[in-house]
């Protein structure tokens, strides 16, 4: 028998899928828990509607994020920080430290977005990549100066 599934399921596969399975499996397991219905024409046609316009919204996110990266690579972002003996900084910038810059600015970032391996804990120019969307990243420009006064 040929089924959809309606959400993802760990031993058949993702949602919005069409399989098949033994009937008496479909129907006294998959579909009285909800996890499948029946692969009729309708269904078939409702899945490939949906498909459509999951496409559609993706394509609608990727863009505005490549938008978004574009921006954000053309923002200076210059974090100021406390220097001890020998330009040693005192503590790290971090990637909450960018992802504030970064909403002051006026981005929404959180720092889960922003991809920072190591803190960073000297002066100097580094390439941070922002994760945006689902391949798309934006590589920031941070300088790390030293704190006036």
């Amino acid at each position: 028998m040929e089924i959809i599934l309606k959400k993802d399921y760990e031993k058949l596969g993702k949602a919005m899928e069409i399989i098949t399975v033994k009937d008496g499996y479909a129907r006294n397991f998959l579909i009285p828990n909800d996890i499948a219905v029946i692969a009729t024409e309708g269904n078939r046609n409702r899945v490939a509607e949906t498909k459509r316009m999951n496409e559609k919204r993706e394509a609608k996110f990727a863009a505005d994020a490549r938008e978004l990266a574009k921006k954000i690579e053309q923002t200076p972002c210059t974090i100021a920080v406390k220097v001890g003996e020998e330009e040693k900084i005192f503590g790290s910038v971090t990637s909450q430290d960018i992802a504030e810059f970064l909403k002051k600015e006026g981005f929404s970032v959180e720092k889960r977005q922003v991809k920072l391996e190591d803190p960073i804990k000297q002066l100097g120019v580094y390439t941070v990549d922002i994760s945006l969307y689902k391949g798309v990243d934006a590589k920031l420009k941070v300088w790390v100066v030293k704190e006036e006064g």
